[in-house]
């Protein structure tokens, strides 16, 4: 192993070698894309170990996906030869959870509770805005969920909020907050910010506890820093202050994710907020090519707030990248499909897995899914509908997490008719009832079923059948492994007969939950290796920790880059891949970067990043599309390139337009659907979209462009009067306001017909 470890060392660059020898004291590493961070994580862990004697036991390796974590484990254990047991690795919810799970009593919970994913946590805000009467049509229940994520991300807590709140929405948003808190609790749950929350919360709270996990982590290392958050960087902090032996790696060029909360900020003061940082930049790239990162520097060097960096490559020139102009959005999926299949039928060596296909919003894949399945060529949606969010899968979830934790009244809800058991609404709403006055769980009442206060014999009777079922479940989850207790429940409670009779689509049903049991079998034989490497809790059972693997399973983890298609996903999806081919459709102004960020000089750098995060992904080759007109909500929009084009030099791309805007050309440069309109050219010569040969473009002068309003702001209707922008939704002349106004209330307008006006 000895042997091992040196010749890695020596197979690093300069930049990398110093990064993996530094001892003790704070350490910030840049790493650019395709720079080899997780080599460099992954050499220095091992290196703590072998070189400086460290307990595997004493580092905890924190980054946020189980995929990067899962690989960062391999990569130890093959450097050293063997297990690094005891060493704690994992994302940031994952770690939350095993530290709740240990220490749940010390906030109010018990070690058994459900975690609530996205669609959880937006049901138990509808059904606490219902309770307080609060109209969904005024307030959206996904932007009350959104702000309270929000607070929680921030660390504000319910009654700090309630201070705090001094508009209609936040405190509309307040007395949510509190009974939302107050729901979670009774069911034994926490939702996905819980994860990250109520850990900090716990070390803060009890010193000695705090002490004690200072103590065992004596090395702390965070990967993709600059997409934590001020709770994740409180937690790290926390745990690393006192010793200071803190390595954080990241790339603020690639922060983009502070729409979900994600502080930029944190590793840009990262040196100043721990004094003594050692400082290294990692820009060596061994990815792409070098007219691609040529390509991205030039993109990424626009934004004012960042380190600065500068990626560099020993590899050849490579392709330059492809500037495609379409005419619309179906001739840009025509096209890119078309190119896809030309360059399969060129180079036989080439694969459909070899391909990614990226776009700003998710909307944009129905014309690329159309194109593709029309040309017969393979692919798959990675960030589509998640396999445990699919309805059958989602059912039987429900008795798993009921049978794991009684007070899960969700759960119950979910599963206490399904199959039908002749528990009807009528009966369902008297069992609520009678449960909130005695001040019972549901399961508690549905046990009771036939003392319940005008509930039929028969339903009553039903009930207490079911909550015997579970009961009887729970005490088998004590001593069964969950392959073998899902297995039974699922033949037990008749799901796959009830399946069976769905019709068309039974069958996938069927073997989707069959999919789900082979699942639980997989994770049952895995499960003593994990609890001897990752120090899992001895007195959690299989099926609580089946259940919390797979609530924190994300869509990147989903991506499996063996299956041979073409690959769709977002530009947030994709970071952290590589792939030989990129294609990156919809660069048009508006679209990318989205409208708003325009009114933002943070938000537009942000979208600046996720542009140069899509380059990046590229080994070999870069398309990049744009077309003229593309239709938003049933109306044809005008569009212009995307300004995020301009900084990439002309020597770089190579333009093209598709035959069907070629066509166009001939006679006319522009269709607006109902009748053409001829070429009024401008002189743009240093435009690097303008054809080199003619130097013209589209004056696009009188296109409608909205106006940049942004939300909190203060306009004036001619009729509503003065009022505060809530909300903004759609795009161009599809552009809707939902506005606060100070004498009418609230009202949704369509921007395009409003005519307001800003008051400064």
């Amino acid at each position: 192993m000895a042997e091992l470890v040196t010749d890695l060392l020596a197979s690093l660059n300069p930049e990398q070698r110093d990064a993996v020898e530094h001892f003790e004291g704070p350490l910030l590493v840049l790493a650019g894309a395709g720079s080899g961070k997780t080599r460099v994580l992954t050499t220095r862990i091992a290196h703590l170990i072998h070189e400086f004697g460290v307990d595997p036991g004493s580092i905890l390796a924190v980054t946020f996906t189980n995929k990067a974590a899962g690989e960062m484990r391999h990569r130890v254990r093959s450097l050293l030869g063997r297990e690094p047991a005891g060493m704690w690795i994992g994302t940031f919810h994952s770690i939350g959870a095993r530290l709740l799970r240990r220490h749940a009593h010390l906030v109010g919970w018990s070690p058994s509770f459900t975690i609530y994913d996205a669609d959880a946590s937006l049901a138990g805000i509808r059904r606490t805005m219902e309770r307080l009467g609060i109209s969904e049509k005024r307030w959206h229940p996904k932007s009350v969920r959104a702000a309270i994520s929000d607070a929680k991300n921030l660390l504000v807590d319910p009654s700090t909020y309630e201070e705090m709140a001094h508009d209609v929405f936040s405190r509309t948003v307040a007395k949510v907050y509190t009974p939302y808190q107050a729901s979670l609790r009774e069911q034994n749950a926490f939702d996905f910010d819980d994860l990250l929350v109520k850990p900090v919360e716990l070390l803060r709270a009890h010193d000695q506890l705090l002490a004690s996990y200072r103590r065992r982590f004596q090395f702390v290392l965070v990967d993709e820093y600059q997409d934590t958050n001020h709770a994740q960087d409180a937690f790290v902090e926390l745990l690393a202050r006192e010793h200071g032996n803190l390595m954080v790696v990241g790339d603020d060029d690639q922060s983009i994710y502070g729409w979900r909360g994600a502080d930029v900020s944190n590793i840009l003061e990262f040196d100043h907020r721990f004094p003594g940082t050692r400082l290294i930049r990692l820009e060596q790239n061994y990815r792409s090519s070098r007219r691609i990162l040529e390509a991205a520097n030039a993109v990424i060097a626009e934004n004012v707030r960042r380190k600065g960096k500068t990626l560099r490559t020993e590899s050849d020139d490579g392709e330059r990248l492809t500037l495609v102009e379409t005419a619309d959005e179906r001739d840009e999926a025509d096209w890119i499909t078309s190119e896809i299949e030309l360059r399969l039928s060129h180079d036989p060596e080439l694969a459909p897995r070899e391909f990614v296909l990226l776009y700003r919003t998710n909307a944009q894949s129905r014309e690329l899914e159309r194109a593709l399945v029309e040309r017969g060529l393979p692919y798959r949606i990675v960030g589509g509908t998640r396999f445990y969010e699919r309805r059958e899968i989602m059912d039987v979830l429900a008795y798993l997490r009921l049978i794991s934790n009684p007070l899960d009244a969700q759960a119950f809800d979910r599963i206490v008719n399904y199959p039908r058991r002749g528990i009807g609404d009528v009966a369902q709403q008297r069992l609520r009832d009678w449960a909130t006055d005695q001040g019972l769980s549901l399961l508690d009442a549905a046990r009771r079923g036939r003392q319940i206060p005008a509930m039929t014999g028969a339903a009553g009777a039903a009930l207490e059948r079911f909550a015997a079922s579970i009961d009887g479940f729970r005490a088998r989850a004590a001593e069964q492994e969950a392959g073998q207790l899902l297995e039974q429940l699922v033949a037990d409670v008749g799901i796959l007969v009830a399946l069976a009779e769905e019709g068309p689509e039974a069958e996938d049903r069927v073997e989707n939950v069959r999919e789900l049991v082979a699942g639980a079998y997989q994770f049952d034989d895995r499960l003593p290796e994990l609890r001897e490497l990752e120090d899992l809790p001895a007195d959690a059972s299989p099926l609580d920790l089946f259940l919390q693997e797979i609530s924190l399973i994300t869509d990147i983890d989903r991506h499996d880059p063996a299956a041979n298609a073409v690959t769709l996903m977002t530009l947030h999806t994709a970071k952290g891949l590589e792939f030989p081919i990129v294609f990156i459709a919809g660069l048009e102004d508006g679209l990318f970067p989205l409208a708003r960020a325009y009114d933002e000089p943070e938000a537009l750098e942000e979208e600046r990043r996720l542009f140069y995060v899509g380059i990046t992904r590229a080994e070999q080759k870069v398309y990049l599309t744009h077309a003229r007109a593309r239709r938003r909500m049933g109306e044809r929009i005008d569009c212009i390139p995307s300004s995020f084009l301009e900084p990439i030099p002309h020597q770089l791309l190579e333009r093209r337009q598709t035959t069907q805007l070629e066509r166009q050309s001939r006679a006319f440069d522009w269709w607006d659907g109902r009748r053409p309109t001829r070429r009024r050219s401008v002189r743009r010569e240093t435009d690097p979209v303008a054809s080199s040969e003619d130097g013209f473009l589209v004056d696009y002068s009188d296109s409608q462009d909205p106006p940049r309003l942004v939300k909190g702001e203060r306009v004036r209707h001619p009729a509503f009067g003065p009022g505060t922008i809530r909300e903004l939704s759609g795009f161009g002349t599809d552009l809707k306001a939902v506005i606060e106004f100070d004498q009418v209330g609230r009202k949704k307008v369509k921007v395009r017909y409003a005519n307001l006006q800003k008051e400064y």
